[in-house]
């Protein structure tokens, strides 16, 4: 745990800067490199606004890292990702943190209640909005045949859970965020 709290980021949180609303996104010629393999070489994309665009490839092509460059975990080293025209690099992270909705292959959960994992989404849900979020992943009625319900406790890190549930838990937050740029990782790999 120390050893993660005394990490530096890979990218400094952007502040100062005018917030802007969600109109797209694009990466343009990104290239990207990790412990010198290429993993992304002059990769261009267009996502409108109100859009649904499938990036296909086969594993190890670079498909969770663009994603990853999208939600600036990481910065492109040749090109630009932008959203709403303007480079992620500056737009304020809180900013960006709210236009955006990110659903990786591997859904982390606390130690804690369901409707606590799903509320870290967004902190002042209500009951009804975390229901709500849970039917339209298809969880609510699984979540409903629980001893507790939705303050049934997770096992730590979620072992309690199948990969699919689990997977329909990280769709649940998403859905919950109610962000306009919604980013999925293979987020139905576990599902049947």
């Amino acid at each position: 745990m120390l050893n993660i709290l005394e990490e530096t980021p890979v990218v400094e949180d952007v502040s100062g800067q005018e917030d802007v609303c969600f109109n797209g996104a694009a990466a343009e010629q990104v290239s990207f490199t990790y412990d010198e393999e290429t993993i992304l070489d002059n990769v261009s994309v267009e996502i409108p606004k109100n859009q649904i665009v499938g990036i296909m490839g086969r594993s190890g092509n670079g498909k969770s890292t663009l994603l990853k460059l999208f939600v600036r975990f990481w910065e492109a080293q040749q090109g630009s990702i932008r959203v709403s025209g303007k480079p992620v690099g500056e737009i304020n992270t809180d900013n960006l943190r709210r236009m955006e909705s990110c659903v990786t292959q591997q859904t982390h959960l606390f130690h804690d209640s369901i409707k606590n994992n799903l509320r870290i989404a967004k902190l002042d849900a209500t009951d009804e909005e975390i229901v709500d979020a849970c039917k339209k992943a298809s969880v609510h009625d699984y979540i409903m045949t629980l001893p507790k319900g939705y303050n049934t406790p997770v096992g730590e890190l979620g072992d309690s859970l199948s990969g699919g549930e689990r997977q329909r838990l990280g769709l649940a937050r998403a859905f919950l965020h109610d962000a306009p740029f919604l980013l999925l990782d293979e987020p139905t790999s576990n599902l049947y």
